[in-house]
């Protein structure tokens, strides 16, 4: 029997998408890590991309900044275009691509994939959370325990079985160096 992913905070996390009522909220200001293999395969990617992109996203990529040199846990950031990452076009283009080749996921970064889970400082698995961790995201409703009812691990049933197969190491293509 295959064991349950510990979420820290799942018994008390509370959490509902309320995409596309947000307008992507998420990926506002976001600049999510990427791992040497994510950014190898989103490479591979831009040409079949780049033409879902906002045109000012579209200039960041073409001109091959789309990975910056700012550093998140040891790994690049993507770039920012017009206040979204570059890859945000009412919706994830990154997402719509792999969606439309069979796999949703197959592009994205798994710091996207999990999100709203993420890692504490001792490596363990928790939902993000206004009040949790020193969470500084606070214009996410979908971060406020109070704006649901839904219990974080009833939600989350795609992240949480995602990041299982992170724990499994069944995606270490994704890791920092494939470990």
């Amino acid at each position: 029997m295959k064991k349950a992913l510990p979420v820290v905070n799942g018994d008390a996390a509370r959490f509902e998408c309320v995409w596309p009522g947000c307008g992507g909220a998420c990926c506002k200001d976001s600049r999510p890590p990427v791992s040497e293999g994510e950014a190898a395969r989103i490479a591979e990617a831009i040409p079949r991309v780049v033409a879902r992109l906002r045109p000012a996203a579209r200039r960041v990529v073409e001109r091959g900044a789309w990975v910056t040199k700012r550093m998140k846990h040891g790994r690049p950031m993507l770039a920012i275009a017009d206040a979204y990452c570059v890859f945000y076009a009412e919706g994830c283009a990154l997402h719509v691509l792999g969606a439309s080749e069979g796999d949703k996921n197959k592009y994205k970064p798994a710091t996207c994939i999990t999100f709203p889970l993420d890692r504490d400082d001792h490596d363990r698995w928790y939902v993000r959370q206004h009040g949790v961790e020193n969470e500084q995201w606070t214009e996410l409703a979908c971060l406020d325990p109070g704006a649901s009812s839904n219990r974080a691990v009833d939600s989350l049933r795609e992240e949480i079985a995602f990041a299982e197969r992170v724990e499994a190491g069944l995606e270490t293509w994704r890791r920092p160096n494939g470990r």
